[in-house]
């Protein structure tokens, strides 16, 4: 069977979480992506890799919705989200992190954790004040469990270390029973130790959420996706597993300067 007949097949049975098909962004006479075709199956973890400039953030702000597709099409686990805003793809399990922190850094972890669980819950608009039992302060708890950051639940914010920042937009990614995430690279200035305690939460995620990840560090990148697509100049350049992406030679010609250790 083809490759054209199988996505038609998985496109019909529903086992698509995220689908792209010829998505184009153009600003003005700059074409940031080019016809992009992508298909990511429910629970898998890919990376989005390529130099700067290739196109990374812009596609994760064209499944967020942050930015309107000048072409194409964008399925969400089949549903058409290409036209919806980017708080009604929240609502149906999209999420997202991003470059640079958007913390409440005179709050809390608990506090943090708690209003992003509150934010997409049915009860959001409530004005009762929240109890210990709320589903929403319980929550938060297990999701510090989950990111490593139980032994500072009570610390403010902007007291923590960097790398515990990130590893709380992690947490906050996770409020409200996610279906697909896109990390926006999440190791960025990170330290050796904070970046395998990276790995160790995102390996640690239940297996039914996909990721997309895009990752400057290609050591993060490759062990923690079992997929690879390479952007370049807003178009696919390759895909395949971690390990045919280290070793294609024109990957490592325009990434990674002729060779990965």
């Amino acid at each position: 069977m083809g490759r054209t007949d199988a996505l038609s097949r998985l496109r019909s049975s529903g086992q698509y979480a995220l689908e792209l098909e010829a998505v184009s962004r153009h600003f003005g006479a700059l074409i940031a992506l080019a016809g992009i075709d992508l298909a990511v199956e429910a629970g898998e973890r890919r990376a989005i890799l390529g130099s700067n400039g290739a196109g990374k953030t812009t596609l994760f702000n064209a499944v967020t919705g942050d930015f309107p597709v000048t072409a194409g099409r964008i399925r969400f686990f089949g549903e058409d989200i290409t036209a919806l805003p980017p708080h009604e793809r929240i609502r149906r399990g999209l999420r997202r992190t991003y470059q640079i922190s958007l913390l409440f850094e005179n709050l809390s972890v608990r506090d943090n954790l708690f209003v992003a669980c509150r934010g997409v819950s049915p009860h959001r608009a409530s004005l009762r004040r929240a109890g210990p039992s709320e589903p929403a302060a319980e929550l938060a708890e297990m999701l510090a469990q989950a990111v490593h950051l139980d032994a500072v639940l009570d610390s403010r914010v902007g007291t923590l270390s960097y790398g515990q920042q990130r590893q709380l937009e992690i947490g906050m990614a996770l409020a409200g029973a996610p279906r697909f995430i896109l990390f926006d690279e999440p190791a960025a200035g990170l330290s050796p130790s904070e970046r395998a305690q990276l790995i160790e939460i995102l390996g640690a995620l239940p297996a039914h959420i996909g990721y997309l990840i895009i990752e400057h560090d290609m050591d993060v990148a490759l062990r923690v996706a079992a997929t690879v697509s390479m952007l370049h100049n807003g178009r696919i350049f390759k895909e395949g597993t971690p390990a045919e992406i280290e070793n294609d030679p024109e990957v490592q010609a325009l990434y990674l300067g002729g060779g990965h250790d």
